[in-house]
């Protein structure tokens, strides 16, 4: 009996090892290794995926530049950006982890419409763009994969064009937070949003300038729909801020 029970106990333990196996860089891949064909595909992968670790404030690709590499954000956060008229700063996309960023230019035969920059400490897997059209050719499921997305992305930005265009300041700045509650959670209070913005950032986020940015939420911390504790959000009222986004 006692050598049965030992017996099931290694099975356990090796059970939970291979569980908690940690992936490859390729396996990282979440959204696509699944819809690999074969091995073939699978090594083709894994022998030409690099892994990037960013620092805050570091850019991945910049706006202009040649499109070389398919970006996964596999941990961390980045924001893509690209200048208007006058320079200024317009952020078009903030990444989260488990997704691709920076290649519709790639399918597009443009150089790169957008800058991509480190939000916080991050790691990026990356794979290039001759990689990815060699796979494309035989795999069907992966070539609609990237059809689905970028449809996905386009109509994304077509809403988010409309109502910042539209919406008034604080139907924008109140669109905006709740886009980031919905795109990065919220920390552990249930409350706080997961991720610190500085005002420029969230002014070239909502299509605003920096000052009105700043009026905005000191409008609505006065109304007590957030509250402010440096570059910390906390949302106090979200039927509030929906509310307000709303009516635009």
């Amino acid at each position: 009996m006692i050598k049965i029970s030992e017996q099931n106990k290694s099975v356990k333990h090796s059970l939970r090892t291979s569980a908690t196996k940690a992936k490859t860089p390729a396996e990282k891949l979440t959204p696509i290794w699944p819809l690999l064909a074969n091995d073939e595909e699978r090594s083709i992968i894994s022998q030409n995926l690099t892994i990037k670790e960013c620092r805050r404030g570091s850019l991945i690709f910049q706006e202009g530049e040649p499109v070389e590499y398919l970006n996964f954000l596999s941990r961390g956060k980045v924001k893509m950006f690209r200048h208007g008229i006058g320079g200024r700063l317009y952020i078009t996309r903030m990444i989260k982890p488990g997704q691709f960023f920076g290649i519709r230019p790639f399918f597009a035969d443009q150089p790169s419409q957008t800058t991509a920059e480190v939000f916080e400490s991050s790691e990026v897997l990356q794979l290039p763009v001759t990689t990815v059209n060699l796979l494309l050719q035989s795999n069907t499921a992966l070539a609609r994969f990237f059809l689905k997305s970028l449809a996905t992305e386009l109509g994304e930005a077509e809403d988010r064009t409309i109502s910042l265009t539209q919406k008034h300041l604080r139907g924008r700045l109140a669109e905006t937070l709740i886009f980031l509650m919905h795109n990065y959670g919220l920390e552990n209070d249930g409350a706080t949003l997961d991720i610190y913005l500085s005002r420029e950032d969230l002014a070239a986020l909502s299509n605003m300038t920096t000052s009105n940015a700043i009026r905005t939420l000191s409008l609505f911390a006065s109304e007590r729909i957030i509250a402010l504790d440096g570059r910390k959000i906390k949302i106090i009222d979200p039927d509030g801020l929906k509310r307000v986004s709303k009516q635009g």
